[in-house]
């Protein structure tokens, strides 16, 4: 059960939580408005001085509304604040025509030039969540001139132009300092582009209460520090055996990195045994960096069908979870692996790298569909290898991220880590994105980090589902602690694998 993680909802259930806070809870539409307004001037007090000249440029809805009323209290704070309104004023709505009227009657400026070099911080408060055609007009010549001044600029609940939904730049888009969001983070302000819009990000409570969020069936969570909580706990009387078996299929000849960064992130993530099956020619290498790991090796050339079988079978029976494909190649040898390891395996299933690709080759695709309603498989594939797997191409993957995870949900038993810069997991009707790591862990073997993580959470009890997403968010902090370490040119798959230790050390 989900204890600590947030929401990152669309425009859709972000409208639905609104609505039904207004209506059914019958808290005031201008009560929140003001408390929104309120927040954003709480966080633009700590970066923002007295001679700051302020200037909020407004669109004609709430987004806008917002705007002025945060203007207005800076303003009666003794802050010089004005306000440049776009649009048509009678078109606007109630919550905006409220607050201009009173703005109105405090005596403040209005501008009718966009004067921007006049004034060096900027409220953007042009168009909110709900935005969902593309910005032409007067609406992108502002919000190009605001991008090419040299001022500081706070965007109320997501950066102008960003859509909600999918984070994609609507023709053109502020670029914010900092965005002060409502409520729930929002879907556009984690994905990219819209994660590069949105500067410094504050998630700010303004009092839409849980029945409301809950009735909304937001679809999205992510994790944050507290979220490590969920990490299994080590008890003082326990031995090696307590904390599980990670079997790891992986390295043919000449490929032994991957076993090795796998196996090695598995036990650095706490399991209590970790054996490596692999080719016989990777056996001096593997012993040598890495005398921890209990080692099965196979000769492709002298080993007899039925000998193979039986070792492969003896050593799934020994595991508390697999791992099959870091480096595995594509030979007829993996093909045989994989086959045996979906057929027999009763235990949960890391299906990662090449074994993906064998997976999605035509003599295997509709096999895992057939053994998958009585145990766990776990597919961890970036988008070339999710291309070939589903039959999209990487574009519109990439272009559709969401949707594209929804569609790969139809199978109840399935799990997926969908891997980009933003990662995603889901199975059936679940979904996490995942806000930690960086552009450093676009490096070889980041991967098999993450699958040896994921298997060792799983080794120690947690629940596929959970170790996925969490596994995910472990990786991506140590991704970020290696980046403080060594840099983000410089970081290599190893010391993420050193970081691990980083980020659950304060647990332990």
């Amino acid at each position: 059960m989900f204890i600590c993680m947030k929401y990152a909802v669309n425009s859709r259930e972000m409208r639905l939580i609104d609505d039904d806070t207004i209506r059914r809870m019958k808290i005031p539409q201008e009560e929140l408005m003001e408390r929104a307004a309120a927040q954003l001037v709480a966080v633009m007090k700590r970066i923002i001085k007295n001679p700051d000249h302020i200037l909020v440029v407004c669109g004609p809805g709430n987004n806008g509304g917002d705007g002025i009323a945060a203007g207005r209290i800076l303003y009666l704070q003794g802050y010089h604040v004005a306000i440049l309104f776009i649009g048509e004023e009678e078109k606007a709505s109630d919550g905006f025509k409220t607050q201009v009227e009173i703005a109105r009657k405090l005596g403040m400026t209005f501008e009718n030039t966009d004067k921007l070099c006049e004034y060096n911080i900027i409220i953007d408060a042009i168009f909110g969540v709900g935005l969902s055609r593309s910005v032409t007009g007067e609406y992108e010549r502002i919000i190009n001139r605001i991008n090419a001044v040299d001022n500081t600029v706070f965007s109320v609940d997501i950066p102008s132009g960003i859509s909600t939904d999918s984070g994609k730049i609507m023709n053109t888009a502020i670029y914010a300092d900092y965005t002060i969001t409502f409520g729930h983070m929002k879907l556009g302000l984690i994905l990219y582009p819209g994660a590069e819009c949105a500067g410094e990000i504050t998630v700010a409570d303004i009092g839409f209460p849980r029945e409301s969020t809950m009735r909304a069936k937001p679809e999205m969570v992510y994790y944050e520090p507290e979220d490590l909580s969920k990490v299994p706990i080590r008890r003082n009387y326990s031995n090696k055996g307590d904390y599980g078996k990670v079997l790891l299929i992986a390295g043919s000849k000449g490929m032994s990195g991957a076993a090795y960064l796998s196996a090695k992130a598995a036990y650095r993530t706490g399991a209590g045994l970790v054996k490596i099956m692999t080719s016989e020619d990777n056996r001096i290498i593997l012993q040598t960096s890495l005398p921890e790991a209990l080692f099965a090796a196979y000769d492709e050339q002298g080993l007899s069908p039925e000998e193979l079988d039986h070792k492969l079978l003896a050593n799934i029976s020994w595991a508390s979870v697999i791992i099959i494909g870091p480096g595995l190649g594509l030979s007829q040898t993996a093909q045989y692996l994989l086959e045996t390891v979906i057929k027999s395996a009763k235990i949960p299933v890391i299906i990662d790298a090449d074994a993906i690709n064998l997976l999605a080759a035509d003599w295997l695709k509709y096999r895992i569909d057939d053994y998958s309603s009585n145990r766990q498989f776990i597919l961890t594939p970036h988008l070339m290898e999710l291309s070939r797997l589903i039959n999209l191409p990487v574009a519109d993957i990439a272009n559709n991220l969401v949707d594209t995870a929804r569609q790969c949900s139809y199978n109840n038993y399935l799990i997926y880590a969908i891997k980009d810069a933003r990662t995603i997991v889901t199975q059936n009707e679940k979904r996490y994105i995942n806000i930690s790591g960086n552009n450093g862990m676009a490096t070889g073997g980041s991967g098999d980090v993450l699958t040896g993580i994921i298997a060792a959470l799983i080794a120690q009890g947690m629940p596929s589902y959970e170790a996925v997403c969490l596994g995910v968010y472990i990786h991506g902090l140590a991704g970020d602690a290696a980046a403080e370490d060594k840099g983000k040119y410089s970081m290599m798959s190893g010391d993420i694998v050193d970081c691990i230790g980083k980020v659950l050390g304060p647990i332990g």
